[in-house]
């Protein structure tokens, strides 16, 4: 069978001044999918797409009614994954935002020769142009449900289908940017499910800066995922939601887990809004250490030079870290 390419969902077009909006998300460079053979549909999911020709790098397709079109999944195998037998550790690894992001992001970038050899198993789902790995409280434009889709619906699959550790010590989670926030925020709101976590330029802190992240969060998704909607509500956010999902209030939560945070500190000429948004993951993920040293709770963090961008080199040492924290395949 030739190989086809995920379908690319049309990219929407950017409303005036987007772009600032988006940079929390955007520098989204990142390329190609395997699996094991995946038995059926399950878990409130139905696989509308799939191909499975490749030997590590499989892409699924499934609609959902948590999720108003039909997400992709490219979930990218070990090596040995069809001969050795074994079950493996998983990773889940979350793109940034953007109107150009989508989970095919870190298959561009190189995943797979970057895991070339190595013991794991990474899932790269989808989570929209600027769905912050959320619920949101209101769509114009039918039910764009995240968080449901990925916790509820797709890690059960991954389980049901591959040769996984389905425990706290089987799992991982780690994203750039928006996807770095989702990370923190699932291995925070699910505690039972990672046992690692790590952010990549991706904010800790909602509320400082008089909300700035959560204000990045509403005015992009409304341009460009949820029609006008928002994910925390406006022009009155929804108070209890943004304390669930912010991880400088849950620090209890990451008691007991392996932590790896990077940030920009500047250093360079980038576009002003790139920066700006660098200077709020940096100053947020300082506030979020300070708490954790207070709590006691370990963390390995990194601050380079340079604005919100996916460093490689920093992704490689987080990797080799996260399969010495996981089960053994």
């Amino acid at each position: 069978m030739s190989e086809h390419r995920p379908t690319r969902r049309n990219v929407l077009k950017a409303a005036g001044g987007l772009s600032a909006a988006l940079a929390l998300g955007a520098g989204g460079v990142f390329a190609t999918a395997t699996a094991a053979s995946a038995a059926g549909d399950g878990f409130g999911l139905r696989i509308v797409d799939r191909n499975e020709s490749d030997r590590r790098l499989k892409y699924y397709r499934f609609q959902t009614d948590a999720i108003g079109w039909n997400p992709g999944v490219n979930v990218l195998l070990p090596d040995d994954y069809a001969t050795s037998g074994r079950t493996y550790p998983v990773l889940y690894l979350f793109h940034g935002g953007g109107l150009t992001s989508d989970f095919i992001e870190f298959d561009r970038a190189g995943v797979r020769d970057w895991t070339a050899g190595k013991p794991i198993i990474v899932v790269m789902p989808d989570g929209g142009h600027a769905g912050w790995y959320s619920n949101p409280v209101s769509s114009n434009t039918g039910a764009r449900n995240w968080e449901t889709f990925h916790i509820a619906q797709l890690l059960p699959w991954i389980d049901a289908n591959f040769r996984t550790y389905a425990e706290y010590d089987g799992r991982a989670v780690a994203g750039f940017s928006m996807g770095g926030f989702g990370a923190l925020k699932y291995a925070a709101k699910y505690y039972g499910h990672f046992a690692s976590v790590s952010a990549h330029s991706g904010p800790a802190s909602l509320r400082r800066n008089l909300g700035a992240i959560v204000h990045w969060a509403n005015v992009s998704s409304a341009a460009a995922d949820l029609a006008g909607g928002t994910v925390y509500g406006a022009p009155l956010w929804d108070e209890a939601r943004v304390s669930a999902d912010n991880p400088v209030e849950r620090i209890e939560s990451y008691r007991n887990k392996r932590i790896f945070l990077v940030a920009g500190t500047g250093g360079r000429p980038v576009p002003w809004f790139n920066q700006v948004s660098e200077d709020n993951v940096l100053q947020g993920q300082r506030e979020f250490r300070g708490l954790l040293d207070r709590a006691g709770i370990p963390y390995e963090a990194h601050e380079e030079p340079g604005s919100h961008e996916f460093r490689v080199p920093l992704f490689l040492r987080d990797l080799d870290g996260i399969i010495g924290r996981l089960r053994k395949a």
